[in-house]
């Protein structure tokens, strides 16, 4: 299963795939409209790939399949402070 990636031009860390190169038939207005402009990063073969960098291979796959698209958004961002209050017995004021 070929695929093409590309990056969000207003969402930092977002990443868009489709089954062909620059079509995104599938994808919904509502969300090209929010994801601006697409970048292509690259083309990939999935058949070729056990494991993506923090995609999950399954539902990429089944979105694929289904939808015709996979939207990947970035990892929540990490609260070092909270961890650090928790970690610390400390409370929240």
């Amino acid at each position: 299963m070929l695929c093409a990636v590309y990056k969000s031009s207003r969402k930092l860390e977002t990443y868009l795939y489709v089954l062909k190169r620059d079509d995104f038939s599938s994808v919904p207005e509502a969300l090209m409209k929010t994801f601006g402009t697409p970048q292509l990063v690259t083309l990939i073969n999935l058949a070729n790939r056990d494991k993506l960098a923090i995609a999950d291979m399954e539902k990429l796959k089944a979105n694929l399949t289904n939808k015709g698209f996979y939207l990947q958004l970035p990892p929540p961002t990490e609260d070092l402070l909270k961890q650090h209050r928790i970690d610390s017995g400390v409370e929240d004021e």
